[in-house]
């Protein structure tokens, strides 16, 4: 009898490609495996994405299907989608075979095509989860055979389940107010105001470039930045900002325990991925968005309830410069009062208990 044979249930989770899918996705298979140790979880993915090192590492067994990206536009590359498709579909019901899967669970993303059409064609359950408040092409698919839609933002789709975006508990149970001053220690910050500046895994030229323009006049207000530059733009950051970097200014590449970071800080500049929206609401935590300008939109959507509520502003990339930064951002830090209303207006949106309810919806589809 093989390990897969050795279980009732197996759930295939499905979201390569960027952060935004693969973490949800493996935030919710920790979430059923807390509840059913027993169950069977693999996740199919490409050897490309995000997911070929991220998954492994989890303790995840991953699939790896043919990458088949769908053009945005009608091109050439339109007409070589439908032989790669077929392919990907195949290689993914060889999985759900295989391990002979109670149901497909997909978090969007290129992945995620190819699994609904092998588990519509095999008769397996699907659940799907939106995590932007504008869905995607492949959960649009997705939703037409599913079981049950979850969605982080309402209005993704017309019905659904709101259960927000499963989170890493570390983040989702932080108390921010107990671990700020082991926070702060950890990060070399002293007292007073902290900006935490992040533009998402790669960074964000951009924000990296306002900030940098308006260093000297944070630093002669006092004000601390943890500046996470993105690992390929780190040494940009460092010649931009030049050999007199004050003491205040704190270059990082990149920061693996976020949740610490959160905790150090009373302010994020950041983008407005799902998942930034969703962790900086978990933890009451106040930003300015600056959204990605390409896409369909969709980071605009993500911040605009949180915004909405007063827990954030929102501000064109075209419009962030160090004018934006001193004239905006820096009045925002010295008012303390402020900063804390607006984080609790955050936290009025947030939702910890996303991977539990999502894996509460999932054991539900397999019953």
């Amino acid at each position: 009898m093989t390990r897969h044979q050795a279980v009732t249930r197996h759930v295939v989770l499905a979201g390569g490609g960027s952060a935004g899918h693969v973490e949800p996705m493996l935030n919710t298979a920790d979430a059923l495996r807390r509840k059913q140790p027993g169950i069977g979880i693999s996740a199919l993915g490409t050897t490309e994405g995000l997911e070929a090192r991220l998954v492994p590492q989890r303790g995840y067994d991953l699939a790896v299907l043919p990458k088949v990206p769908l053009p945005r536009h009608a091109s050439l590359e339109l007409l070589r989608v439908p032989g790669r498709l077929a392919g990907a579909v195949r290689a993914a019901r060889r999985h759900l075979d295989e391990v002979d899967a109670s149901v497909v669970v997909g978090f969007g993303g290129y992945v995620s095509v190819p699994a609904y059409l092998a588990a519509r064609r095999r008769g397996t359950p699907i659940v799907v989860h939106e995590a932007n408040a504008k869905a995607g092409l492949a959960n649009r698919l997705g939703a037409r055979w599913a079981e049950t839609v979850a969605v982080a933002v309402l209005g993704a789709f017309p019905e659904a389940e709101l259960v927000g975006i499963p989170l890493r508990q570390q983040i989702s149970a932080l108390d921010r107010a107990a671990a700020r001053a082991g926070a702060r220690l950890a990060f070399g910050l002293s007292e007073g105001p902290v900006l935490l500046v992040t533009g998402g895994s790669q960074g964000a030229r951009r924000i990296n470039s306002a900030i940098t323009s308006a260093a000297p006049a944070l630093a002669a207000a006092g004000v601390q930045i943890l500046h996470v530059t993105g690992p390929k733009q780190l040494e940009q950051v460092q010649a931009d900002m030049g050999p007199d970097l004050p003491p205040t200014h704190h270059l990082l590449s990149y920061v693996d325990e976020m949740a610490m970071a959160y905790a150090a800080s009373d302010l994020v500049l950041c983008r407005a991925g799902a998942m930034t929206c969703a962790e900086l609401a978990a933890v009451g935590l106040p930003a300015v968005y600056v959204p990605l300008p390409i896409g369909n939109g969709e980071q605009a959507l993500n911040a605009r309830p949180v915004v909405a509520a007063g827990g954030g502003l929102l501000v064109d990339d075209a419009k962030l410069d160090a004018l934006f930064v001193e004239g905006t951002v820096l009045p925002l830090l010295r008012d303390a009062e402020r900063l804390v209303a607006m984080g609790s207006a955050a936290a009025t949106l947030g939702r910890r208990h996303a991977d539990d309810d999502l894996a509460d919806l999932i054991l539900r589809a397999i019953r």
